[in-house]
């Protein structure tokens, strides 16, 4: 089968190829045909080794497709079911998951360091996948706990974006903010997870959505998912003075992944308000705030890992939300693409100028 491969961290280019295959599919496990995967700002993190990955790795998270086959422990799971992928499978019986933040298990998170389910040419080499899912191949192999079921009415553009993009940024605001109806937002980084984080606040019933971001390209699209207000990082004083009165916030989100982003969502915020960290950044790029305003400021600086979503309920909710009309996805997607295309699609990213790229397989 087809996949991309990196064979370096730090390298430019992947290595697009059609002899790989799998590994024989575990008792616990599911095999799933990828119909569509995202192309996603982590996805580049993983590539430069700013989200430390195992290598050769096939890229990619963020994917939905269909069971062909399931070992033979698996009950939940049949070939011919739509399935979500999960990038943080939740083992669903340890403390974190038995309490209630099974976006915190780190089980399969560990495994994925030292079990590669993709063999490469003749020399069955070990290949990994991201994050244990390596969604930039034909085929996958994850945990029964990483395919999460939804309706087959579900397209599977909207599904791929629902394994990542969409849940982590509008889980932001509604799991992890809650924020509250008729309150102020402002969110920094207009990506497809700061989008996301946008339709979250607009689905909450926030009265002001501000949108940050330098590219005035984004501006437009911002607006049209929910924003009330989009303004360069140039424009922020300003905008805080007109749309707060000067006082800030209820709620900075900072979806970049940037030490200065986050100091920036920070001094947007009121005090009282909460600051909450979605972008993932480098292990080295240290935030400093004082200890004076951590106490004074009464500010809650929370983070949002995965949404904070519980992906049993959090996936298809957000797909009947697509389905109501209530989520916008469509307008997510920059371009469909397809699986030889992924170099220019990785470029392309990396330029800052486009949102979603989806591969769509044959």
């Amino acid at each position: 089968m087809r996949a991309a491969i990196l064979h370096a961290v730090g390298n430019d280019k992947l290595d697009i190829r059609d002899d790989v295959t799998l590994a024989p599919v575990g008792p616990s496990d599911v095999r799933v045909r990828v119909r569509a995967t995202g192309v996603c700002h982590s996805d580049l993190s993983a590539m430069s080794g700013v989200l430390p990955q195992p290598v050769p790795l096939v890229p990619g998270h963020e994917g939905a497709g269909e069971v062909v086959e399931v070992g033979e422990h698996v009950t939940s799971l049949k070939p011919g079911d739509h399935v979500v992928i999960s990038w943080r499978p939740a083992c669903q019986e340890c403390d974190l998951c038995v309490g209630g933040q099974p976006y915190l298990c780190m089980k399969y998170v560990i495994e994925s360091f030292s079990k590669g389910n993709f063999r490469l040419g003749g020399d069955e080499a070990t290949v990994f996948g991201m994050a244990g899912c390596g969604t930039w191949a034909e085929e996958i192999i994850v945990p029964w706990q990483g395919a999460i079921k939804i309706d087959d009415d579900v397209s599977w553009e909207a599904a791929a974006l629902i394994g990542c993009g969409i849940t982590t940024g509008v889980g932001a605001a509604i799991n992890t903010a809650k924020v509250r109806p008729g309150s102020t937002v402002a969110v920094i980084g207009c990506g497809g997870v700061g989008l996301s984080v946008i339709q979250g606040a607009r689905l909450s019933g926030a009265r002001t959505i501000l949108a940050v971001d330098p590219l005035e390209s984004k501006h437009e699209l911002a607006k049209k998912v929910g924003a009330t207000h989009a303004v360069t990082p140039e424009q922020v004083p300003e905008a805080v003075n007109e749309l707060t009165g000067g006082a800030g916030f209820d709620y900075g989100f900072e979806v970049v992944g940037k030490s200065a982003t986050i100091q920036g969502a920070w001094q947007v915020t009121r005090a009282g308000g909460d600051v909450v960290v979605v972008g993932a950044g480098a292990a080295d790029d240290m935030v400093s705030i004082s200890a004076f305003s951590l106490l004074f400021e009464g500010k809650n600086l929370l983070s949002s890992l995965y949404g904070e979503a519980d992906v049993r309920h959090d996936f298809p909710y957000f797909a009947k939300l697509h389905k109501a009309g209530r989520l916008d996805l469509e307008s997510m997607i920059s371009s469909r693409i397809r699986l030889a295309d992924l170099n220019d699609a990785v470029a392309a990213l990396r330029g800052g100028e486009v949102l979603r790229q989806i591969v769509i397989m044959d």
